[in-house]
């Protein structure tokens, strides 16, 4: 059985141009995994600092509450003596 000519000629290209989607592919996926693992590390960078802002906004409630919570009691604390004092005069 004899090849056509042109089979000959071009053979070898048609086996490049078949075997040029799997090398692209290849190279895809490397690049796919390299991605997905920035993407990755991003995300965690970015939960990291929204939960450390959380914190801070958080903290600095606390303190302020706690703050005002002792400048009121201090404040009936003085009004109650000053009633005392008053009666005891």
């Amino acid at each position: 059985m004899a090849m056509p000519k042109y089979f000959k000629t071009y053979a070898p290209l048609l086996f490049l141009i078949a075997g040029l989607p799997l090398a692209v592919s290849a190279q895809t996926a490397k690049q796919d995994m390299k991605n997905a693992g920035q993407d990755t590390k991003h995300a965690a960078q970015n939960a990291g600092h929204a939960t450390a802002r959380t914190a801070k906004k958080g903290a600095h409630k606390v303190k302020r509450g706690s703050k005002k919570a002792v400048h009121k009691a201090a404040g009936k604390t003085r009004q109650s003596a000053a009633k005392v004092q008053s009666k005891t005069q």
